[in-house]
């Protein structure tokens, strides 16, 4: 998961995500981390990469890129693979947490959740996959969530866009079996950030640097899929067979 200097190249995709940063701190704290970043703010990604900075990291420059701009998303990846790469590990942490509220949620919301959470990111980690596939070596890491298995009224279009995400992420996965490149797609339940700041936490909380840990972990045993906390896994193995007569009435 290096490259022949023994320092690892990292492209954090969503580079002022708190959970994404926390796998780059991550890495770093296992050996020399070399990182690039893509993001939305300018201001913020510099910010980003100081803090990365103090934290052991080498930043190796910053590209803005919007999620939406769709028609972008080739040219901006194929940048900085060119400028940073190439990349043994590419983090996808592209995301937005909005419309809670179901079907009452506004539309201008609802329809960001699904534009940035399903559309954009799905075309970034198209756009990574072919580049490390060009390579033909390294690790994408997507941030999923458990709402993708079963998503509940209250998050359903959160769910939905993760939903899609996920799928698409793993069935990549698949198609790219014996190219030199994998995939590890995250599931984490409800994780206290910046971001799930005054929303209540649900049972099994977890922290962005528990994401990480067994992000990394994951990495190492060359798993497909984690789930943070990881028994998780067994709720919704469950959950993910209810009756929906049953699902609807669980106070979730």
């Amino acid at each position: 998961m290096s490259g022949a200097s023994g320092e690892r190249r990292v492209l954090l995709i969503g580079g002022t995500s708190e959970i994404g940063q926390a796998i780059v701190r991550r890495l770093a704290s296992e050996g020399p981390v070399r990182v690039f970043l893509l993001g939305r703010d300018a201001e913020r990604l510099a910010r980003a990469a100081e803090s990365l900075e103090r934290a052991g990291c080498s930043p190796d420059g910053h590209v803005v890129v919007e999620a939406g701009d769709l028609a972008s998303h080739d040219e901006v990846v194929s940048r900085a693979f060119a400028l940073g790469g190439p990349f043994d590990v590419v983090v996808l942490a592209v995301g937005v947490l909005g419309a809670q509220a179901g079907l009452d949620a506004r539309g201008d919301e609802a329809s960001e959740v699904m534009s940035v959470d399903f559309l954009g990111a799905g075309s970034l980690l198209l756009a990574s996959l072919r580049r490390l596939r060009g390579q033909g070596h390294g690790a994408a890491v997507v941030l999923s969530s458990v709402a993708a298995e079963r998503p509940r009224a209250s998050n359903a279009i959160y769910g939905a866009a993760k939903a899609g995400l996920d799928a698409l992420a793993q069935g990549l996965a698949d198609g790219l079996a014996g190219s030199g490149v994998r995939v590890l797609v995250v599931r984490p339940g409800f994780v206290k950030t910046r971001m799930t700041a005054g929303l209540k936490p649900t049972p099994f909380s977890t922290t962005a640097e528990a994401v990480a840990g067994a992000t990394i972990a994951g990495l190492e045993r060359g798993a497909d899929t984690v789930w943070v906390p990881g028994v998780l896994r067994y709720v919704f193995a469950v959950l993910r067979h209810l009756p929906r007569a049953v699902y609807r009435k669980l106070p979730l």
